[in-house]
C-alpha cells in the first residue's frame, strides 16, 4: 500500500463528505493525530481498518487503495460502453458494463484503450451465413500474439480466447454485432466499428 497515495485519498474523502479530522477518527475509534499522521504520510492506517474506512466514506476497499471512486454512468447497460481490462501479468481479461474498479496479481487495472488497427495489425471481416469469418492478419508466436477476439453488440459481449502458434481468427455470432474488439500481447487492445 502506497502511504502517500492513501492519505491522500483519506484526505480528498474526508473533505468531501465535509468531516473534521475529529469527526472521521471518531467514527474510525481512533485518535485525530493518526488522521493527521495519515493524511500527511507520515504514517498510514492499519489493514484492520481499511474496511471500516471504506464503509465511513461508502466506497470499497479497492476504490480506497486504488484512490478511483467508481461512479457508474452506464445503467442502461449499452454493451457497447464495455470497458476492457487486461493483466500484463496472467492476461486475464475482465469486462466491465461501466466503470469498475479492478485488480489482478495485486496490479489496479485501467481498461485498455482501444485504437483503430495500424498496418502490423490488420483485420478482415467477412460474413458467412448467420456469422462474422473474422481473421488478423498477425503472427501468432509464443511471445507476441493476438491474445482474444471480442464481438461486442448493444446487448452482449462474445469473447474468443486465442492461443500462441495457433490461428488469429474465428467466427463470431452476428446478432447485432456493432464492434470487434481484439488483443495484440505487445502493442494492446484493437477495434472495428461493423
Amino acid at each position: 500500500m502506497d502511504q502517500y497515495i492513501t492519505g491522500a485519498v483519506i484526505k480528498e474523502l474526508r473533505t468531501k463528505n465535509r468531516m473534521t479530522q475529529a469527526e472521521l477518527a471518531d467514527r474510525l475509534s481512533v485518535s485525530d493525530k493518526a488522521i493527521s499522521k495519515w493524511e500527511t504520510g507520515k504514517g498510514y492506517p492499519d489493514i484492520s481498518l481499511l474496511e471500516p474506512i471504506a464503509a465511513v466514506f461508502g466506497i470499497s476497499v479497492t476504490e480506497l487503495l486504488s484512490g478511483n471512486a467508481v461512479s457508474n454512468s452506464n445503467v442502461s447497460a449499452n454493451m457497447l460502453r464495455t470497458k476492457i481490462y487486461v493483466c500484463p501479468v496472467c492476461g486475464n481479461v475482465i469486462f466491465s458494463a461501466g466503470e469498475a474498479a479492478i485488480s489482478c496479481h495485486g496490479i489496479s487495472l485501467l481498461p485498455s484503450e482501444a485504437e483503430q488497427p495500424d498496418d502490423h495489425h490488420q483485420i478482415s471481416v467477412e460474413r458467412i451465413e448467420d456469422e462474422y469469418y473474422v481473421q488478423i492478419d498477425h503472427d501468432m508466436t509464443k511471445s507476441h500474439y493476438i491474445s482474444f477476439i471480442a464481438g461486442i453488440s448493444y446487448d452482449r459481449v462474445e469473447l474468443v480466447k486465442l492461443y500462441p502458434e495457433g490461428p488469429a481468427e474465428c467466427r463470431i455470432r452476428m446478432r447485432g454485432l456493432k464492434k470487434i474488439c481484439y488483443y495484440c500481447n505487445k502493442e494492446g487492445l484493437y477495434y472495428k466499428d461493423l
